[in-house]
């Protein structure tokens, strides 16, 4: 995987702080205050370009000339919204984030990954649904995990089962797992089981003649026609009847089907893709679904994480919804730092999505302007527990400038800044690996070779820090 990032610049100041939130992310940034040659944008081992507002009045031409100068390096925006031009089509394809100023270590790690992602697919006009993938806005390890299961099992046919709570993106792994097949040029087909009544899912399902029933004037396609050669998925299936649960079993068993007043058998060649908030193995027990189903389905299972056991990834999703919002042109809205500290302390019952909400009303509410804690509605706000402060300052990382604290009036110097805290990270993980070096590395998500380097670079070689086992 390329480690080269081109840096588009004219503030020297701008470009000193992404050399060293890049370098600090074991990037190889090189900087360039003017519009970049046709030799820099055939070159292969770039992961990606970073374009600067800062350009001034060569920011509009730079950035449409990109899918001629560079039509396959992934391109990430720095800057505000307002400060960019309008794009053509097709270099607005080749941007895969926008992100705002001073640039943030765990916003940067996520676009990062996204880039990662399109190179690894070939480029931005090969990328398997790229706007899906972002979506998957993360930098926890649970997030990170997803998206590792999501690469090893989309280039199979195998069935997948997501388990997760109401509002966590279930329905977005499922898109990408389709986008990331070799299915993807052929339908998705989404049907929520729990929501359509039991007596209209089968046909729902497998389709009708003419006459079939009461009402039924003409004949009509089920959804596993619709998705014939693509990917069928099945959400909230812990609430489909169980006489359709059998009717399910049988077509995953013998991949044939027949439409309701048929007894002509139809084949189907669909990729299924089930969902549920519900505890399957309690349903089993309860015999409200059965054993049968759940292990045909239950082939490669993924749990998509709730919002309260990811709070870190608060700042990034914002930032995401914020940007989309901008990019649909729906308002924007930003929040104070009092603001993300009362969210942080929030349980989150309605997930993703209850967040989602949230900042679309704040929009609405605040529009372009700055949100602080008073402005949130009263449930997000609990004032007064230490403890739930305390739990806000270890997730947003408060006294840490650029991890979505407030810079100190004095300032601070950025690369000296991000030396200690990478080298206390260092030092904890030696710490809790019992001084192994393997296992700490493991822990810091880095080669073995990369974390011994960067002990001697801090220093960290006595016997008692850590050793080679």
């Amino acid at each position: 995987m390329p480690r080269r990032v081109l840096v588009l610049a004219r503030d020297p100041e701008r470009a000193a702080r992404l050399e060293t939130v890049l370098d600090f992310l074991e990037c190889e940034p090189q900087v360039l205050n003017q519009r970049p040659s046709r030799e820099a944008g055939a070159q292969h081992d770039w992961l990606a370009w970073v374009v600067s507002s800062c350009l001034g009045d060569q920011l509009g031409d730079i950035l449409n000339e990109l899918p001629d100068l560079a039509p396959r390096v992934p391109v990430v925006l720095l800057g505000e919204e307002p400060d960019f031009p309008a794009l053509t089509q097709t270099a607005a394809a080749q941007v895969v984030r926008r992100v705002s100023y001073p640039p943030r270590h765990p916003q940067f790690s996520d676009v990062l990954q996204s880039a990662r992602h399109v190179v690894a697919n070939g480029g931005p006009d090969e990328a398997r649904s790229l706007e899906l993938f972002r979506s998957l806005v993360g930098s926890n390890p649970l997030v990170q995990r997803i998206r590792r299961l999501i690469e090893q099992v989309a280039a199979t046919d195998a069935n997948v089962l997501i388990l997760g709570e109401t509002g966590t993106g279930k329905e977005v792994v499922a898109r990408n797992i389709h986008a990331g097949s070799t299915r993807r040029e052929r339908p998705f087909v989404a049907v929520n089981c729990g929501a359509i009544p039991a007596d209209l899912l089968e046909s729902e399902l497998f389709g009708h003649e003419k006459g079939a029933f009461t009402g039924a004037l003409s004949a009509r396609q089920g959804r596993f026609e619709l998705a014939q050669g693509g990917t069928l998925f099945l959400d909230e299936i812990g609430d489909m009847p169980l006489p359709m649960q059998v009717k399910l079993l049988r077509v995953l068993q013998e991949r044939t089907f027949e439409r309701v007043g048929s007894n002509r058998s139809i084949q189907c060649d669909v990729r299924i893709i089930a969902a549920t908030h519900r505890d399957l193995e309690t349903a089993i027990d309860e015999g409200r679904f059965r054993e049968d189903l759940y292990y045909r389905l239950n082939v490669f299972p993924i749990e998509v994480p709730p919002l309260r056991h990811r709070r870190g990834d608060l700042p990034l999703l914002i930032s995401e919804l914020t940007n989309r919002m901008e990019g649909e042109g729906r308002g924007s809205v930003r929040l104070a730092h009092s603001a993300l500290r009362a969210l942080a302390t929030y349980d989150w019952p309605g997930n993703v999505r209850e967040l989602a909400n949230l900042i679309e009303r704040l929009a609405i509410m605040f529009p372009g302007e700055t949100v602080e804690v008073d402005g949130l509605p009263a449930k997000f706000r609990r004032e007064g527990d230490e403890e739930l402060a305390e739990l806000a300052d270890q997730v947003l990382g408060e006294g840490v400038p650029g991890l979505d604290a407030q810079l100190p009036r004095e300032g601070i110097d950025l690369k000296e800044y991000l030396n200690d805290l990478e080298m206390g990270l260092i030092r904890r993980a030696l710490d809790e690996a019992s001084g192994v070096v393997a296992h700490a590395a493991k822990l810091l998500g880095m080669r073995r070779t990369t974390l011994v380097e960067k002990m001697r670079k801090f220093g960290i070689t006595r016997p008692e820090d850590a050793t080679e086992i």
